[in-house]
């Protein structure tokens, strides 16, 4: 089998040094196929960035919720009324921009009512949406007290709620801290994961061959069924384009 690959520039972590704007001609120039949204979005003249979207022809994968302090707020009861804003919010730009899917994000929590919380907000984020909705596991290491920290955990909340546009946002570095083996993660939930992030196991940095060896594990992921992007949400050791060396040995590496 032949690896067909889709690389989506990560606006949050990619150019952070240049305005959101300007991140997505860069994006461009530097041939990503793709991109993929923190929550820039809300804060941006929407007519504008249609315009802009349209002009430089490249597609967006997803975008998220807005994030606050608390990274989201899905899980935190005490947010209901702000996080029935922040969806209505983003499906409404989501549409206007053509964007397939929208990351609910848990937010930071350990309230008993948690759990019960947040699959009333993906409910209400599922009844109110025609998008993919996705959900994201963070490991303890990166985002301490965040609520929804394993792909087991992701699992369960998928089986209980039981509809086909909820799926979720596999993050090779998040799973690899908190699972014993990533393939086997991936394996298990492969049939419900709607997208894919990848980034290096050691510091967060490029996905250069190292404890994860993406040449392999991409087209691994391929084998077994994937067929999105593979989001490139890693934070870049010097410049951005300098690091942009490991796409070029990625593909060496699998020819």
């Amino acid at each position: 089998m032949s690896f067909t690959h889709n690389f989506s520039a990560n606006t949050g972590y990619l150019w952070k040094e240049l305005s959101f704007i300007d991140r997505l001609a860069i994006a461009k120039k530097y041939g990503f196929e793709s991109l993929e949204f923190h929550d820039e979005p809300h804060y941006e003249n929407l007519s504008e960035l249609q315009s802009i979207l349209s002009k430089l022809e490249l597609p967006v994968n997803g975008m998220n919720v807005r994030m606050g302090e608390t990274f989201g707020c899905a899980a935190l009861s005490e947010y209901n009324e702000k996080y029935l804003n922040d969806i209505n919010d983003a499906v409404e730009i989501a549409t206007a921009l053509n964007i397939p899917a929208i990351h609910v994000m848990s937010g930071i929590t350990n309230a008993d009512d948690a759990n019960e919380t947040f699959i009333s907000s993906l409910n209400y984020a599922l009844e109110n949406s025609t998008q993919i909705i996705l959900i994201e596991p963070v490991c303890n290491e990166q985002l301490p007290g965040y609520f929804l920290k394993t792909v087991e955990q992701a699992s369960v909340i998928l089986k209980t709620i039981n509809h086909p546009r909820l799926k979720i946002l596999f993050d090779c570095y998040h799973v690899y801290k908190e699972s014993e083996n990533l393939m086997d993660a991936f394996a298990k939930h492969v049939s419900n994961i709607g997208h894919v992030q990848i980034s290096a196991a050691e510091n967060r940095a490029e996905p250069h061959p190292g404890i994860l060896n993406y040449s392999k594990i991409l087209p691994q992921m391929e084998a077994l069924g994937y067929e999105g992007a593979f989001g490139c949400e890693y934070r870049p050791q010097a410049t951005t384009e300098d690091g942009l060396v490991w796409r070029d040995n990625f593909l060496r590496d699998i020819r």
